[in-house]
Parts: C-alpha cells; sequence; structure tokens
C-alpha cells in the first residue's frame, strides 16, 4: 500500500497512515476528482441528518456540489479522504490549507481547516471516522501545517475530542449579520 501511496503522491507519513488505517473492513485513500459524485450525495445525506428525516426541500443542486467539489480536488485547494467498504466510498473528512500572511519573526506555516467529516450510518463504530482522523494528522504534519481547526458538531465533538482536538481559548468567532455596537459609542434617538 506504501508503494500506491507514493504513486498518488502521497508523503511518506501519510502514505503510512494510510495502510495503518487499512482493516478487515475498510481502506482509507485520498479522494479523488472523480469521487465527486459520490461524495456531494454524501455531504447531501450527511446533512439531511441535521433535520432528524423532515429535512426541507434543497436550496441547490446536487450537480452544484459536484462541480465545487471536482474543481477544489483537481485545484488542489481542497483534499480529502476517503473510507471504502467493498469498493462503496462509505466515509469522508475534507481539509482546506489556509495561508498565513508572512511575518519577520515567527513560521508562517499554513493552518487546516477541517471540516465535513462524515460516515455512513451503517459503517460508524467500526474505527472508520478515527482512520480518517489519523490519516488527516499524519497529512499535517507531514505538510508542516501549524495545527488543525475545526467546528465540530455536538455529535462529532467526542469523536474529534478522542483524536486529540481540544477546545481553544484564542479563536474568536463572528457570524455574518451580527450587529454589535462599537465600544464607547451610543445608539439612541
Amino acid at each position: 500500500m506504501a508503494v500506491i501511496g507514493a504513486e498518488i503522491g502521497l508523503p511518506p507519513g501519510a502514505a503510512r497512515a494510510m495502510l495503518a488505517a487499512m482493516t478487515a473492513d475498510f481502506i482509507v485513500r485520498p479522494a479523488r476528482p472523480a469521487d465527486a459524485r459520490t461524495l456531494a450525495e454524501l455531504r447531501w445525506t450527511f446533512k439531511q441528518e441535521d433535520y432528524a428525516g423532515q429535512p426541507p426541500a434543497p436550496a441547490r443542486h446536487l450537480e452544484e456540489a459536484e462541480h465545487w467539489i471536482r474543481d477544489r480536488l483537481s485545484a488542489g485547494h481542497w483534499l480529502a479522504w476517503v473510507t471504502e467498504t467493498e469498493g462503496e466510498i462509505t466515509g469522508h473528512v475534507f481539509l482546506c490549507q489556509m495561508e498565513r500572511i508572512p511575518e519577520p519573526y515567527e513560521d508562517n506555516n499554513p493552518v487546516g481547516y477541517v471540516t465535513n467529516l462524515f460516515v455512513l450510518p451503517s459503517q460508524r463504530n467500526k474505527g472508520a471516522g478515527s482512520a480518517l482522523l489519523e490519516v488527516l494528522k499524519q497529512h499535517s504534519r507531514s505538510a508542516g501545517l501549524e495545527g488543525l481547526i475545526v467546528w465540530p458538531s455536538e455529535r462529532s465533538r467526542p469523536l474529534y475530542q478522542r483524536s486529540g482536538f481540544q477546545p481553544s481559548e484564542e479563536l474568536l468567532e463572528l457570524e455574518a449579520g451580527v450587529d454589535v455596537p462599537v465600544e464607547g459609542s451610543s445608539r439612541g434617538g
């Protein structure tokens, strides 16, 4: 398997992690642009779970996600890994490497944004999610990323924490559309 990893451009550490992630039930491999349709379908399945069986009508077509995924994987802007069971993709995780502006006194290695970790319900609790995160962590070390960030769901938080992700006191977030008064200003009529 390490030879196959080298043939598709994986760094040595990621190839070893991919080999370690193999089990009798699934393998982990890098996603390819040709996987875009299946990845888009899984994305739709993933998001439908948020609606407990009663999802609203989609606001966009599946083909939009398919093209988006194919374009990003082809250009290398995003990376993804999948689990395969009997030749079928059964899970995935995505990574976007975010560049940092150079500075004079510290490294400016990219930061990895982790998202869209999903395993089909029939394949859960068999190690696939942990294997996806292990390959992702191996890649991030090999690629010299500064760190990884994720906005986990309540359901996925325990898996991320078992894989070594910890809450951060450094990160701040402002949701779009939130009107925050500037300190020292007054509002009124």
